[in-house]
């Protein structure tokens, strides 16, 4: 096969890219968000759980003080699951004859971009989350003046995942579909 006839080859990923439903990467960029976001925020929980429970054991007095890493894991989920209200609120229908236009897929992709964006930022800041609320506890156990200092640090990981929505929902601002001919 010559190298001319694959260049215009109909099996080529750009091809297939192009002939995917925009609607198909929207949905698959708002299971991301919420799905990856959600796993993010039960990674950080085990992590942070785990060392918490640990801990208690030698010093029961820091179970209730660091339940708030606890809290700071489930606003990841929480960061995810408003992102994919905002991106289901962006779908809309359009005539059959215009869902491969050129505007529906840039709304498509952008969906899917806003979804993957979200979802690894907030995996990442569960994760972060987590093994910063793990420290929390083991140093709290030790030495319970180091708990507000830790906690700051804590704060600041947290803004990781508020970053993710930031930039999501900038990217998902790109997602206008082509207007309806009446």
């Amino acid at each position: 096969m010559s190298r001319t006839s694959m260049v215009g080859d109909s099996s080529s990923w750009s091809t297939a890219l192009v002939k995917i439903s925009p609607y198909t990467f929207s949905a698959i960029g708002i299971a991301i968000a919420i799905g990856v976001s959600v796993l993010g925020a039960a990674w950080g929980i085990y992590i942070t759980g785990s060392s918490l429970i640990g801990a208690a054991i030698k010093a029961p007095r820091i179970t209730s003080k660091n339940l708030i890493s606890v809290i700071f894991c489930e606003a990841v989920a929480i960061y995810g699951v408003i992102v994919a209200i905002i991106l289901q609120t962006k779908l809309e229908s359009v005539p059959s004859s215009q869902i491969y236009a050129p505007e529906s897929l840039r709304a498509g992709y952008a969906i899917f971009a806003s979804g993957i964006i979200v979802g690894f930022a907030n995996l990442v800041c569960g994760l972060c989350v987590g093994i910063i609320g793990s420290s929390c506890a083991l140093s709290d156990a030790q030495n319970s003046s180091l708990f507000v200092k830790i906690l700051v640090i804590e704060i600041f990981g947290s803004a990781l995942g508020l970053f993710g929505v930031i930039v999501g929902i900038i990217m998902s601002a790109q997602a206008t579909w082509p207007a309806k001919s009446v």
